[in-house]
């Protein structure tokens, strides 16, 4: 693994450090993070949803929020369908609670990953419409190329409502309203400052758009209506979904991570507990990333993801703890669904793409629905984008995963035409492709990622954020970090090297796989670590060593301790 380090320039770290009134550290991680002006510095620092731009004037959004007015007024039947993911789920589950506070009962439904497959597809809408024909049909995450569904619902005399983010290179719908802030990309802009919102910020904004219109005919619902509540619901998707967490993304994940934190939903709170995530000792982007979402995705991936969008909504404990339970038990199995397929994957990239620098894995017997999660977990261990497809029918179908700096969406531009279809963000994609299509894609892919990362791609990069002597990993450094919290996509948990730290004690191995360690800061304090995954390579005793580590809470018998996280290690540098 090679460091990177590039020392900024003493005063501009001095200058942000006076108008922003911080250490230098921070100052330094905010300068590496693009914040340079004073006023936008002091708004990252500070995200106040005061900060969360005007609604209308994203586009077709005020239509959207006319269209939703005219169907709570007259009390018309309204269909929701959204995707099966976190953000799909989440913003079904937004949708349709914050509908039903005005009187309106919707119908959801999610598509069904084995009978429905992906998106806004003919047999989901058929279903949607079992229960009766809808005045109004409501899209989420998914419908932006759906051009012949939209004009199906159309015909029968329903008005139709899209709202997705992911990227399309087709016109735009010819009928129905869309919100994508991406679709007039090449227009006018003026979508420009939502981009990076997923369909649940989306979802939000129409929200608030609807009840701007509705206390201005002071209506007493609205009136009373908190909308910072339904925070956590957005919080839950923009986390899960990976998108970059800065501009209304970082507003909105913030104040949606505090709403979270006080677990007033029932199905959140059942979710939280089966998770083993204890909303008093504070949540963070990693207890959705690999304790909430899991769960909330593994309906989807192995049942009905409709099961989690019934969990989010439902006020009855007794239905939202044995929903958990189930739910934890489909994570379990797709755990070890997942597990298999990670280690045949592994062996397959080991024996037979070791050497390509984008790869593309698919095997007759792997599930499509666990195989975006093994595209993550080998795509972060090679440090190579990858695509892991399974089986379905003549198809093989699933999910590419990206690393930072490469964009998916621009290099699948480049090589999709092998595809049958695909869609996603720059970090993920979901894609399927004839069988027989496999062999051109696979080099056509390779080509893609070679032509877009040059040649340093194979060699993993380790960023650091800045360098620290041993005594100033302290509380008083955590305290400071914690304003630039949450970290995510866009702004990433500062990894920082400690230089010539020596350790008197051996680690201590634990779990095989894991060690733990502590050494002296020079100042008679004693600084705990824990590497995760790293008992293979052990650090030695009593030699200077420049440690890579993130600084954490470790959460122990109703003690909050401060706690490395090993990253990497090497000999301290001369």
């Amino acid at each position: 693994m090679r460091w990177i380090y590039t020392p900024l320039p003493a005063p501009e770290i001095e200058a942000v450090r006076a108008h922003a009134g911080v250490s230098a550290v921070l100052a330094e991680l905010l300068l590496r993070n693009g914040h340079h002006e004073p006023a936008a510095t002091a708004k990252f620092l500070a995200p106040t949803l005061a900060g969360l731009h005007d609604p209308f004037l994203l586009r077709s959004l005020e239509a959207a929020a006319t269209r939703l007015r005219g169907a709570i007024e007259r009390r018309e039947a309204v269909a929701v369908l959204g995707d099966y993911d976190v953000d799909g789920v989440s913003s079904t589950a937004l949708l349709v609670g914050f509908l039903r506070v005005f009187g309106l009962s919707p119908q959801y439904v999610v598509p069904r990953r084995s009978e429905d497959g992906y998106g806004l597809s003919r047999s989901a809408i058929d279903r949607a419409l079992a229960a009766g024909k809808p005045a109004l049909f409501v899209a989420l995450d998914c419908g932006t190329n759906s051009h012949d569904e939209v004009a199906y619902l159309c015909a029968q005399g329903i008005d139709v409502i899209v709202i997705d983010h992911h990227r399309s290179t087709e016109r735009p719908l010819a009928q129905g309203l869309l919100i994508n802030p991406h679709v007039h990309a090449d227009d006018s802009g003026a979508d420009a400052a939502w981009r990076d919102l997923c369909t649940v910020g989306l979802v939000f904004k129409l929200a608030h758009g609807l009840l701007k219109q509705l206390r201005a005919e002071n209506h007493p619902v609205a009136l009373a209506m908190k909308l910072r509540d339904q925070l956590d619901l957005v919080a839950l998707g923009t986390v899960a979904d990976l998108v970059p967490l800065i501009g209304e993304n970082r507003i909105l994940a913030r104040h949606g991570l505090r709403i979270l934190q006080e677990a007033a939903r029932p199905g959140l709170r059942a979710l939280m507990s089966v998770a083993g995530v204890k909303p008093e000792q504070g949540i963070h982007p990693v207890d959705i990333a690999f304790r909430l979402g899991p769960r909330i995705n593994a309906s989807g991936r192995l049942a009905d993801a409709a099961l989690s969008v019934e969990l989010l909504l439902s006020q009855d404990v007794k239905f939202c703890e044995q929903t958990a339970r189930q739910l934890d038990v489909f994570n379990r199995e797709r755990q070890d669904i997942e597990r298999k397929i990670t280690e045949e994957a592994e062996r397959m990239i080991e024996t037979e793409y070791a050497a390509s620098p984008g790869i593309v894995l698919f095997s007759e017997a792997w599930h499509p629905g666990v195989v975006g999660i093994v595209a993550g977990r080998v795509s972060r261990k090679y440090n190579r984008p990858c695509v892991v497809l399974g089986n379905e029918g003549d198809l093989a179908k699933g999910s590419g995963r990206s690393v930072e700096g490469l964009n998916l969406v621009e290099i699948l531009g480049v090589c999709g035409g092998e595809l049958a279809s695909w869609g996603g963000h720059p970090m993920a994609v979901g894609i399927a492709i004839q069988k027989t299509r496999l062999p051109a894609f696979r080099e056509r892919f390779a080509e893609a990622v070679r032509a877009a990362a040059g040649s340093d791609l194979l060699e993993r990069q380790l960023d650091l954020a800045a360098w620290l002597q041993a005594d100033q990993v302290c509380e008083q450094l955590m305290t400071e970090l914690e304003v630039l919290h949450p970290f995510g996509q866009g702004n990433p948990e500062p990894v920082f090297g400690v230089k010539g730290v020596v350790l008197r004690q051996p680690p201590e191995v634990f779990k095989t796989l894991h060690f733990r360690f502590h050494f002296d800061n020079g100042k008679g304090r004693r600084l705990h670590g824990v590497a995760w995954k790293l008992a293979d390579r052990l650090p030695p005793v009593n030699v200077p060593l420049d440690l890579a580590v993130e600084i954490t809470w470790n959460h122990f018998n109703d003690r909050k301790l401060l706690q490395l996280e090993l990253i990497d290690w090497r000999p301290a540098a001369s």
